[in-house]
């Protein structure tokens, strides 16, 4: 694995390092000691997938409450997205900044997403299925969202989203209820 840093301090790309021979290749794609060398949460509580039917499809923006918080190794199995991370964690130089990245079934790149972070991604294209994994089961009432169009954030979404969630849309902007507030 090729791990990289993110402008977001505890955010990380990782790459495969692929070993290619006439069968195709062969590549770790995790690997706890080398997640712990690096510094970050190798902890894999859950596995999901998400699948998406249409391209603009956008999930998010989410994030789990204390003493709730996940940590998401996030990959495109197929199709496409962008994702995006917004660091929400208040003593942080980087508070409410965000970054965002392709992770494609071409690049197979992989986005550490910390925990108390925002994560939500747009599906590029039609069938995009992601798979994540995650530090902490999901646990139902702890769950809290930044709407995705609030002009605080400025997310700059590659393409218009067609398809959200009533739930997602909802979510109050920044201006409307501090942020952290349940």
């Amino acid at each position: 694995m090729l791990i990289q840093s993110t402008p977001l301090d505890g955010a990380a790309l990782i790459d495969l390092k692929r070993l290619e021979d006439d069968r195709g290749f062969f590549a770790r794609s995790f690997c706890r000691q080398e997640f712990l060398d690096a510094g970050l949460d190798p902890v894999v509580e859950q596995t999901n997938i998400s699948f998406n039917h249409k391209a603009g499809t956008l999930r998010g923006m989410h994030f789990q409450f204390s003493p709730h918080q996940e940590t998401k190794l996030i990959r495109c199995l197929r199709g496409a997205i962008w994702d995006v991370i917004v660091d929400l964690r208040p003593d942080s130089p980087t508070f409410m900044q965000h970054f965002g990245v392709d992770l494609t079934e071409d690049n197979m790149t992989s986005l550490l997403v910390p925990k108390d972070f925002g994560h939500g991604y747009i599906a590029l294209t039609d069938g995009a299925t992601v798979h994540y994994q995650v530090s902490t089961a999901y646990t139902p009432g702890a769950e809290g969202g930044l709407r995705w169009d609030d002009p605080e954030l400025a997310l700059p979404w590659p393409i218009q989203p067609t398809v959200i969630s009533s739930k997602d849309a909802a979510w109050p902007l920044l201006s409307e209820k501090p942020w952290g507030q349940r």
